[in-house]
C-alpha cells in the first residue's frame, strides 16, 4: 500500500511497550494498546482515498518563544509517535517560524508525515501562490505538501484563477491536494461553481464541543460530499476552555483520561472530522492522543449534548 494510500498510524510508530510507558492510565493504555495491536486508530479518507488519522497536531503558536524551540520540537515528536501524523500550518504563523521549527521535526520521517499549510488571501494575485507556496516549502525544508489550503475567503482573485493556480502546483508536484478554510457553505457552493472546484479536499475551520454552529448547515453540506472537514481549536481556541468543563472532567475521571481526550474523541466522533489540537507539551500531547481510540458510548454523547445542545 503507498504511503498516500494510508498514512501509518499507532502501527508504525512506537513500539506497544515503549507507548504503555508514555501514556497516562491505565484504562487509556488497554485502549491504544488494543488499536497498536491492530495497527491503525481512528482515521479519515479523503476523496481521493488518502487516509490520515483523525487526529493531528496544530502549531499556530509553536516557534513563538512561548517555550523553548526544543520543547515544542518534542511535542510534535511525541504526537508523530503516537499516531498523529497530521501537522497543520501555515506561512504566517509566526511570520514563518512555525514552518522553521516543523522543518526540525520532519528531518528524517518527512514521509511519515502528512503536511499541510497554508497560503493568506492577500497572496492570491497573479503568481502569488506559487511564490507563497515555493517559500514555505523552503521554510519547512521539504519538496512538496501533501495538502495547501487557501486561509480564508478572498477578494483579491477569483476562485477560478486561485482554483488554476492550486491545479498547477499539483499537476508539478508541488502539491499532492489542495482545500480552503473558513469557508461558510455560500463561499463552498460558489467554489463548486467554476471549473476543477470540486477537487477541494477540506474546509478547516473551527468546530468544538462548545462552538457547534457548522453542524447547522456547512458540517452536513460537507458529509453530502463525502469532504472531511478539519476542526481547529477542539478544545475550545485560545485558552482551551473546554479543559476547565465539568462535563468532560467528570466524563474523562470515569474513563481514566484527561477532558481534552474525551472533547477531542467528541469532534473526530463521526468519522469525518480530523481535529488539529496544538500544544508545546510532550505530556499534553500524550493525553491527547487517547482520543485516537476512545470510543464514546451513546449514554456519554448524550451527557455532552445535554450539557452542550446542538444548534437548532
Amino acid at each position: 500500500m503507498r504511503r498516500r494510500e494510508f498514512i501509518t498510524l499507532i502501527g508504525s510508530a512506537l513500539p506497544v511497550s515503549a507507548m504503555i510507558a508514555a501514556l497516562p492510565s491505565t484504562s487509556a493504555l488497554a485502549a491504544v494498546t488494543g488499536a497498536a495491536s491492530n495497527g491503525a486508530g481512528r482515521t479519515v479518507k479523503f476523496h481521493d482515498g488518502t487516509v490520515v488519522p483523525a487526529l493531528g497536531q496544530g502549531s499556530w503558536h509553536l516557534g513563538q518563544g512561548r517555550h523553548p524551540e526544543a520543547i515544542e520540537q518534542e511535542a510534535l515528536r511525541t504526537g508523530l509517535s503516537l499516531g498523529m501524523t497530521l501537522i497543520d500550518t501555515s506561512g504566517n504563523y509566526g511570520d514563518g517560524r512555525s514552518e522553521k521549527l516543523i522543518s526540525h521535526v520532519l528531518a528524517g520521517q518527512r514521509d511519515r508525515v502528512f503536511l499541510v499549510s497554508k497560503v493568506e488571501p492577500d497572496q492570491v494575485k497573479g503568481n502569488g501562490i506559487a511564490r507563497a507556496c515555493e517559500a514555505s516549502l523552503a521554510r519547512l525544508g521539504t519538496d512538496h505538501l501533501d495538502l495547501y489550503l487557501l486561509h480564508w475567503p478572498s477578494q483579491a482573485a477569483g476562485l477560478s484563477s486561485i482554483v488554476a493556480a492550486f491545479e498547477s502546483l499539483r499537476a508539478v508536484g508541488k502539491i499532492r491536494a489542495w482545500g480552503v478554510s473558513n469557508f461558510n457553505v455560500s463561499d463552498m457552493e460558489d467554489l463548486f461553481r467554476v471549473p476543477q472546484g470540486d477537487r477541494c479536499a477540506t474546509n478547516q475551520v473551527a468546530y468544538n464541543l462548545g462552538q457547534r454552529d457548522i453542524e447547522r448547515d456547512l458540517l452536513p453540506w460537507c458529509q453530502q460530499r463525502n469532504m472531511p472537514v478539519m476542526a481547529y481549536s477542539p478544545l475550545g481556541g485560545p485558552g482551551a476552555s473546554l479543559l476547565r468543563d465539568s462535563t468532560l472532567a467528570r466524563l474523562g475521571a470515569a474513563r481514566g483520561c484527561s477532558p481534552a481526550a474525551v472533547a477531542l474523541a467528541w469532534t473526530i466522533r463521526s468519522g469525518n472530522v480530523i481535529a488539529i489540537p496544538e500544544s508545546g507539551s510532550a505530556a499534553h500531547v500524550k493525553e491527547n492522543a487517547v482520543a485516537l481510540s476512545l470510543t464514546l458510548a451513546s449514554e456519554d454523547l448524550q451527557t455532552l449534548d445535554a450539557a452542550h445542545p446542538a444548534p437548532h
